[in-house]
């Protein structure tokens, strides 16, 4: 059966991944289940940037893919980056069967502000529907409320939904029907 795994990566709130999970398995019409935590992360580490590499996790993630599995998705509160961004709040192998999203950047507090737990969740969403998409070839969307529009600051995530706007949509259900 196809499904969706999520692979926590280091200390990480169970009662967001639960909700996490759920909202992603009604988000995907697919079940949803939480795996034991992944590898230790800290050979994705890199000193002089303070951050963890996403597409070294990525590739962690690679062997905890089960055959029967859909889609895994690698969620951690550790602050990501690619080479030639600052940050990103996650990365996903086009067309392939890994994703990893974080929380670091999505919290109100790494902001200065107050926790806002129900606006963390709302967010996490979001970029786990979009990096989904990704896995299942979908590029980004130029519909500015489509969750495949891109987000490169976490204003423009609060802009859009945890919907795929028509199009998008048409072609998640046709990769997920494969």
């Amino acid at each position: 059966m196809k499904r969706i795994q999520l692979l926590p990566f280091g200390e990480f709130d169970s009662v967001l991944l639960a909700n996490l999970s759920a909202d992603l398995a009604r988000a995907f019409s697919i079940p949803s289940e939480i795996l034991e935590a992944g590898p230790d992360p800290s050979r994705a580490y890199n000193p002089e940037r303070e951050q963890y590499s996403s597409t070294q996790i990525l590739g962690m993630m690679s062997g905890h893919a089960a055959t029967e599995s859909c889609r895994l998705l690698g969620v951690t509160s550790l602050d990501l980056y690619i080479p030639i961004l600052t940050f990103v709040f996650g990365e996903a192998q086009m067309g392939g069967a890994c994703a990893v999203v974080s929380t670091h950047r999505l919290t109100q507090e790494f902001y200065g502000l107050p926790p806002d737990p129900d606006l963390l969740r709302a967010r996490l969403l979001k970029e786990a529907v979009h990096e989904m998409g990704h896995t299942f070839s979908l590029p980004h969307c130029e519909y500015y409320e489509c969750v495949m529009a891109p987000s490169h600051a976490v204003e423009r995530i609060d802009l859009k939904t945890h919907h795929f706007c028509p199009e998008c949509r048409s072609r998640m259900l046709a990769a997920v029907s494969r």
